[in-house]
């Protein structure tokens, strides 16, 4: 969390704040997966985070088990980030590789990712995985993922 905070670096696909705990972080995610408390303008969703081989965590992704408006326009089915200093390794990619077989085991057949359409290694992921650019809304990418 700190590392994307110093950097000035989005965290998408990871909501975790430093004043809340971390146990409260894991509860309310639990809780947004089942579909519980979840505040007006979320969806129910799984969080996961990416640790290396020594423990380290990498990054985060967040699947998002339905769409509303606004995940339909600007944020999508899925939403990750790599901590700064880990980017350019192929994590991202197998990140979303891993996040679109999590989605099928959902029942998630077409999978939409956005990105922002200044941030070149993001669509290179997702082009990488398979997606198939549909347009552009607001300065957003918007790429489909399956059938």
């Amino acid at each position: 969390y700190k590392e994307f905070q110093t950097s000035n670096s989005p965290m998408d696909g990871g909501f975790y704040n430093e004043k809340l705990a971390f146990d409260d972080w894991i509860t309310s995610n639990q809780d947004y997966e089942m579909g519980l408390s979840i505040p007006d303008e979320f969806v129910p969703a799984v969080q996961f985070v990416s640790f290396d081989d020594q423990g380290r965590a990498l990054g985060f992704l967040h699947l998002r088990l339905r769409l509303n408006d606004n995940l339909l326009n600007r944020g999508g089915h899925i939403g990750y980030s790599v901590r700064p200093s880990a980017r350019g390794k192929g994590y991202a990619k197998d990140m979303l590789q891993q996040g679109l077989g999590l989605a099928q085991t959902k029942n998630i057949e077409r999978v939409l990712v956005t990105c922002d359409e200044n941030n070149p290694a993001s669509r290179a992921v997702i082009v990488a995985n398979g997606g198939r650019l549909e347009g552009v809304r607001e300065g957003t990418e918007r790429y489909w993922i399956g059938q």
